[in-house]
């Protein structure tokens, strides 16, 4: 039997908002270009918040980086990762876009969790790196995720009905996440 025969059923899926919006990286003179809809083809259903989590993070991210690059391109096999965070939605959406996690660039560091945050929001940190320039993108406090989710997330044993409510609420999230622009997701530093 396989390890996901037990997923509880899907709600039916809804309109993504900015369906539109695209991530840019260069490989060897090549422009990239994915959707949020490739990354979820890459990821599968599981994990609808984080791979949302991780393309807002890249939305952030790789303009800060082009601004710092020459000829403004950021060449996605040198782009590292280091992030608390160790979602298979996110890691999924990071290796398809930077190819990070198969080139041992991607890093997954519970002492870069920004506990003073709290719970919620301590895990939500990714720092890209590329060449000399670094940036930090640290989820927004404006209830991107809720408290419920990162409870019920963690509480073992969960009955059929709160698995059912878990799949809403990754929903909900990648929603909130999808409906605002990456600077309204995530600050950087």
């Amino acid at each position: 039997m396989s390890k996901h025969a037990a997923t509880p059923e899907r709600p039916e899926p809804t309109p993504v908002p900015h369906p539109d919006r695209t991530l840019t990286v260069w490989e060897d003179g090549v422009e990239l270009t994915f959707t949020f809809a490739d990354c979820m083809k890459y990821h599968g259903p599981g994990f609808p918040g984080g791979v949302a989590h991780a393309f807002a993070a890249l939305g952030r991210a790789l303009p800060v980086l082009a601004a710092s690059s020459a000829g403004g391109r950021v060449e996605r096999r040198d782009i590292t990762v280091r992030t608390p965070f160790g979602g298979p939605g996110a890691r999924d959406t990071f290796e398809l876009v930077t190819r990070a996690v198969t080139e041992n660039r991607y890093n997954v560091l519970p002492e870069l969790a920004r506990t003073e945050r709290g719970n919620t929001l301590a895990r939500y940190v990714f720092e890209l790196s590329t060449g000399d320039a670094t940036v930090t993108c640290v989820l927004r406090d404006d209830g991107i995720v809720a408290d419920e989710f990162i409870e019920l997330t963690g509480k073992p044993d969960k009955t059929a009905a709160e698995l059912a409510h878990l799949e809403v609420l990754k929903l909900q999230m990648r929603d909130r996440i999808l409906e605002r622009e990456p600077a309204a997701v995530y600050d950087v530093e």
